[in-house]
């Protein structure tokens, strides 16, 4: 018989380490908010901005930009509403569009 433990309760001033890692990354200066924007260009277009103007990135900027975007995905994404992931991963192709690489081709 195995016995699972309860989570320990999170206090409401505790922060998550994504949350943080987000907002002060070494590898690019982000604009507020833009993960929450409407559209997949206006993301990948913000995402861009911030690669190309970054002084402390360490790899090109499609990387890097490529890279923040999967990481908010793979730490939010099980929270989002399903049209929101899309929405996301959209970006990715417009990201990559923006920088004149072909989008990835889509799974049948």
């Amino acid at each position: 018989m195995t016995t699972t433990r309860p989570k320990p309760r999170r206090s409401s001033g505790t922060r998550k380490w994504s949350a943080r890692v987000t907002r002060t990354s070494d590898a690019l200066d982000l604009q507020g908010g833009v993960f929450k924007k409407a559209s997949a260009c206006a993301i990948a277009a913000s995402l861009k901005r911030s690669a190309e103007h970054s002084r402390r990135r360490k790899s090109p900027p499609l990387r890097s930009a490529m890279s923040m975007l999967t990481f908010y995905i793979n730490r939010a994404g099980k929270n989002l509403p399903a049209r929101r992931l899309r929405t996301l991963k959209n970006a990715k192709d417009e990201l990559r569009k923006l920088f004149g690489k072909r989008p990835k081709k889509k799974a049948a």
